[in-house]
């Protein structure tokens, strides 16, 4: 978790830990993922071209908002959006991308994960959109980045992959983990047939109730 003050140690243990989780649930593979924390005035990114098994803690790179690097490796090749939500995006503390083999197959159709089940409001809204393609690491992606995500924690990369982001590494690894099982059901219920959507009063209420769900949330 992210916090003012906190010791840049646990940032890194922290985010390396969570980027070998997202291996072994199989959401990453190799090099084709990146994570990324705030801290302070720049953020902590994984490396361009290194796995999970290549690094250790000290291989993370820190960015800063005005350009300026600490750290033996380049950033990550993506690190322009990561920045790019960070700025837009003050509420988002730690933002995450795999190429999700569900979430992947849906972003490769160019399609919205739709409201066809009630969870898609774990990201925030009544669909998780698609962006159109654009190459990996430029500005235009970026932008496009920045516009799915107007409130949400979630988007998919037309013809790419899966992007979630969240007050904390555990908040955007929750998401990243529950868009990809639902991309999976959507998926296997379009092969069945046309899924039933719910509506926006239908999904306004779920959201509602997602904001007093949990240990955070009333006594029931």
């Amino acid at each position: 978790m992210t916090r003012h003050g906190s010791d840049e140690r646990e940032l890194r243990d922290g985010l390396l830990s969570a980027l070998r989780r997202l291996d072994e649930r199989g959401l990453n593979r190799g090099s084709t993922g990146n994570l990324s924390l705030r801290h302070g005035d720049g953020m902590l990114i994984t490396p361009t071209g290194m796995g999970a098994d290549d690094l250790v803690a000290d291989d993370l790179v820190w960015l800063g908002f005005d350009g300026s690097l600490k750290g033996r490796w380049k950033p990550s090749s993506e690190w322009h959006f990561h920045q790019a939500l960070y700025l837009a995006r003050p509420d988002l503390n730690a933002v995450a991308h795999t190429h999700a083999t569900h979430a992947t197959a849906l972003a490769c159709l160019r399609r919205d994960l739709p409201a066809f089940h009630y969870m898609v409001a774990v990201a925030g809204g009544d669909s998780v959109r698609c962006t159109p393609y654009h190459l990996f690491g430029t500005d235009a992606l970026s932008r496009a980045v920045v516009q799915a995500m107007h409130d949400r924690k979630a988007c998919l990369l037309g013809t790419h992959g899966l992007v979630s982001a969240g007050r904390d590494l555990r908040d955007a690894m929750k998401v990243m983990i529950e868009v990809e099982s639902l991309c999976q059901t959507y998926l296997a219920a379009l092969a069945a047939g046309t899924p039933v959507l719910l509506g926006p009063a239908e999904m306004a209420e779920v959201i509602e109730r997602f904001r007093s769900y949990g240990q955070g949330g009333m006594a029931r």
